[in-house]
């Protein structure tokens, strides 16, 4: 059950709460600084960008948001996207030589256009998406991570351009990788796989980023990565030097980078605007949603406010040169479970990476790429795990099938086209299994009372993720003070994304003392014994 005593928002919540969300913040900081920097590197924005972002998701969005629990900044899921931008610009001879600059420009459009959505209420659209289709777009995008950041972990510079090709070419970096760096690398990676598995509530409250600075930095010291110099190993030798660590500006003013927008509708800036809009919003919606599940307080995020938000944010570090951010789950998490209460952890998190920033950036520079690679690689792994791949085929091979379309179309082209090739797969479906064209978008629902109490939504043809939308209007537009009761007898599928919905919203009535009720799907067959499965009507 949740707390009664909701946490003061504003300044009542500041004095409150501030011990508690100064702690919080505080080992959010420790989480974030580390991650900040090497996805700013891995992105191609240099390694100031990620932490611009932070600052700024901190300091700034923490006073628009309608989330109070989440933490802004720069994420691993935007990474392939950012580094595929910088790149396209690279490529363009009429942008190669202010690559980053457009690339900024675009992140100011993005922010801007995520604004827009905000204003006309666009975080409803969090509910189109189907779930097969998000999960596999996340997957792919910590594919897209490890293809990259597995070379850096190595000490190879990988030379193909695309993904395919970087994955082709791990086994080369393997048999040719530095073996000083490569030890950095991996020691770091062992911490981040083990140190979660000691049963120790001691070693479980570190955090594992911090423990891998600890250990890579001496590392780093030991073999002299800040002067260039070759070493041999079995006759073959190698080369270290300042650039496999952190390459900071001696002050935070030199680092500030203004946007070109002289391209800015070009068709590369287009693309990209778009993408980082849209994969960015999708992300941020979807983190917000899954923490609102992990508040003690149960209190609902308003989405749009939280678009707006983002929004603001990743206009204002565009204009300075950050990287655009979202309300990210890893810290986002990590504040609730380390007791955070209100905004304001997100605020000090902010300023403790604003303080660093400023006042000790040559702190920073000795920390190895290999260390912050590993920690992508391990990133990446979290969100392609096989457990990923084994909880989509348990829910349904339908919902496996359209998850690795997602996933192929993703790593083979793009992002973009790999959430629409998921889309389009999961619609397909439904027409070959029967669902009628007209009901894919717009529900037929019939609205009965069934009593002073009670309402009843009896939904016809299909129930699936496309119209999912309208039936959501309908089921809030009944009378907060009323039970309700959906009858799908008349369904001849309900997918499951509407599934995964009706649980999560007999949640929510069951939090408010109302019932939500189920019937008529004893005469579907379920594509698996998971308890939010597809159904079809039985012939």
């Amino acid at each position: 059950m949740p707390h009664r005593n909701i946490p003061k928002d504003g300044l009542a919540g500041f004095k409150e709460h501030l011990r508690a969300d100064l702690l919080s913040g505080f080992m959010v900081f420790l989480i974030a600084l580390p991650l900040c920097i090497g996805i700013s590197i891995g992105s191609g924005f240099g390694p100031v960008a990620g932490l611009f972002s932070a600052i700024i998701g901190g300091v700034v969005v923490s006073f628009f948001s309608g989330a109070p629990l989440t933490i802004k900044g720069p994420a691993a899921g935007l990474l392939p996207i950012a580094y595929g931008c910088i790149e396209a610009f690279k490529h363009d001879p009429a942008t190669a030589g202010t690559a980053y600059q457009c690339a900024l420009a675009v992140v100011v459009a993005a922010g801007v256009l995520q604004i827009l959505l905000g204003l006309v209420r666009a975080g409803v659209m969090s509910d189109f998406f189907p779930t097969a289709a998000v999960h596999g777009m996340l997957a792919a995008i910590g594919i897209l991570i490890m293809s990259k950041e597995i070379h850096t972990t190595l000490g190879v510079a990988p030379t193909a351009k695309t993904a395919l090709g970087r994955i082709a070419e791990i086994p080369n970096s393997i048999a040719h990788m530095n073996p000083e760096v490569a030890l950095i690398g991996l020691v770091s990676l062992v911490i981040l796989v083990g140190l979660p598995r000691i049963r120790s509530q001691l070693a479980r409250k570190i955090p594992a980023p911090l423990v891998v600075l600890a250990v890579a930095i001496p590392l780093g010291l030991l073999v002299d990565l800040d002067h260039p110099h070759y070493y041999r190993v079995f006759d073959l030798e190698f080369h270290l030097g300042p650039e496999m660590l952190i390459n900071l500006p001696s002050n935070i003013v030199d680092a500030v980078t203004f946007p070109d927008f002289s391209h800015v509708f070009g068709a590369i800036s287009l693309q990209y605007i778009v993408l980082f809009a849209l994969i960015g919003s999708i992300e941020s919606l979807a983190s917000a949603k899954a923490i609102d599940t992990l508040d003690p307080y149960r209190r609902k995020s308003n989405f749009n406010k939280d678009l707006l938000a983002i929004g603001i944010g990743n206009t204002a570090a565009g204009l300075i040169g950050g990287l655009p951010m979202i309300s990210e789950i890893v810290r986002s998490s990590a504040n609730v479970n380390n007791g955070g209460k209100t905004r304001w952890a997100n605020f000090w998190h902010g300023v403790l990476l604003l303080a660093v920033l400023a006042l000790v950036p040559a702190l920073l520079h000795f920390i190895p790429t290999a260390a912050l690679g590993a920690m992508l690689v391990f990133t990446g792994a979290r969100l392609a795990s096989v457990k990923e791949f084994a909880h989509m085929l348990h829910v349904g091979k339908e919902q496996l099938f359209i998850f690795l379309v997602t996933i192929a179309v993703t790593v083979i082209e793009d992002l973009l086209l790999g959430i629409i090739a998921g889309i389009v797969t999961k619609l397909v479906i439904h027409l070959v299994r029967g669902a009628p064209l007209a009901s894919l978008f717009k529900p037929s629902v019939v609205a009965e009372d069934l009593g002073p109490n009670t309402v009843r939504l009896a939904v016809k043809q299909a129930a699936v993720f496309s119209n999912y939308i309208g039936l959501k209007r309908l089921i809030h537009g009944v009378d907060p003070g009323k039970n309700l009761v959906i009858d799908f007898s008349a369904a001849k599928i309900v997918d499951h994304s509407t599934m995964q919905y009706m649980h999560e919203t007999a949640a929510e009535f069951a939090e408010a003392g109302r019932t939500f009720t189920l019937t008529g799907l004893e005469h579907h067959r379920p594509d698996s014994d998971y308890p939010t499965a597809a159904r079809r009507l039985a012939a």
